[in-house]
């Protein structure tokens, strides 16, 4: 299990790393890797920083990152040498654990079946699909699944 803990700025050159690599694996079969930015360009405009951060660590290494603002999972990205380990879902995981919100908010790129499987897995459901601008890059179109998560009440 990765530890997981919150984002400290001596982290952004892992999470730059990881966001570049797999970025380009999630537009890939989506926009397009014509759309990529790096994390650099997009990351102030994205509002990345502008709530929750979380980075997961496994064998001493930032392997993967969460952010989380306005009852939205605004970006999860996992180093692609780390895919299918449970990096991804740990910091889902973590990041609803950790919320307050009864519900939660996702987009997933259509082409991205990794992402909307483990999205669907965690109780996800898929709301609206439309298509308009890339986030971040908004002249190249591309279509995402809108999903919620809402928090089951308690057992009795």
């Amino acid at each position: 299990m990765p530890e997981i803990r919150r984002y400290a700025e001596a982290d952004w050159p892992s999470i730059a790393r990881i966001h570049d690599a797999a970025r380009l694996d999630e537009l890939r079969d989506s926009a397009g890797v014509e759309a990529f930015l790096t994390l650099e360009q997009t990351a102030e405009g994205e509002g990345l920083f502008d709530g929750d951060l979380w980075v997961a660590v496994e064998d001493g290494e930032v392997a993967g990152f969460a952010a989380y603002a306005e009852a939205e999972l605004t970006w999860l990205y996992v180093d692609p040498a780390r895919y299918r380990r449970g990096l991804g879902r740990a910091l889902l995981r973590h990041t609803l654990a950790n919320s307050s919100d009864e519900t939660v908010e996702c987009t997933v790129l259509d082409g991205n079946p990794a992402a909307l499987a483990l999205y669907l897995s965690e109780g996800f459901e898929v709301v609206e699909t439309r298509t308009g601008g890339l986030a971040g890059n908004e002249s190249f179109q591309a279509t995402g699944h809108i999903m919620t998560w809402r928090r089951s009440a308690p057992a009795r």
